[in-house]
């Protein structure tokens, strides 16, 4: 099985990439994030890459870190979400959003993804809800081509908020939605956080 794969950018796609490695090219199918991380014709790069094995075809997809690549795994693990439908929500569900996206419920996001409807976004949401939970949450994007109307999540105080709430008893799902739910953008402290997440838990 092939792991990752390093070498040059010869074509772009939609939904893949031609990658040069010692002048042979692997089709590497990957989310538009990845996509536009990777560069353009004659940049190199290094992939992470999920080899999947069927009767009629050998497919790869690659991921530009190891966070995109676990949130893969877990999407496909969901029935009904193959591996196209995983790189589409992660092409509108960033990495660095999806605990949130699922911890809160939010399947509105989740149906952006072209192939997937309501049903399997719902099937999606309540199946992960505990894994999403308990997944690291990566810091928030910057640059250029970072979504500005997308919510950002504050990384060090929603962290803290969160294993605060745990430490007193609560499911780390439930912490995450809680703390989600108040946390406004703002810079709240942690400890008006806690407060108004501890609310929102006994209400």
């Amino acid at each position: 099985m092939i792991g990752k794969l390093s070498g040059i950018v010869n074509h772009v796609g939609t939904d893949y990439l031609l990658l040069d490695v010692g002048g042979v090219g692997y089709v590497v199918h990957a989310s538009s994030r990845s996509l536009s991380r990777a560069g353009q014709k004659g940049d190199p790069v290094s992939m992470m890459i999920e080899t999947h094995v069927r009767e009629d075809a050998i497919n790869l997809y690659g991921f530009i870190d190891a966070a995109e690549q676990q949130w893969f795994r877990l999407l496909y693990s969901v029935q009904g979400v193959g591996p196209k439908a995983a790189l589409s929500i992660l092409s509108v569900c960033p990495p660095e959003q999806l605990a949130f996206i699922i911890v809160s419920g939010d399947k509105s996001s989740i149906t952006r993804a072209e192939g997937v409807g309501p049903k399997l976004a719902l099937r999606l949401l309540t199946e992960l809800k505990d894994k999403a939970g308990k997944m690291e949450l990566s810091p928030a994007p910057v640059g250029k081509n970072v979504n500005k109307s997308a919510p950002v999540p504050v990384q060090g105080a929603v962290q803290d908020a969160v294993s605060a709430l745990v430490n007193l008893g609560y499911a780390r799902a439930d912490a995450f939605q809680a703390v989600l739910s108040v946390q406004d953008g703002t810079n709240d402290n942690l400890s008006d956080m806690i407060k108004k997440a501890l609310k929102e838990l006994s209400a």
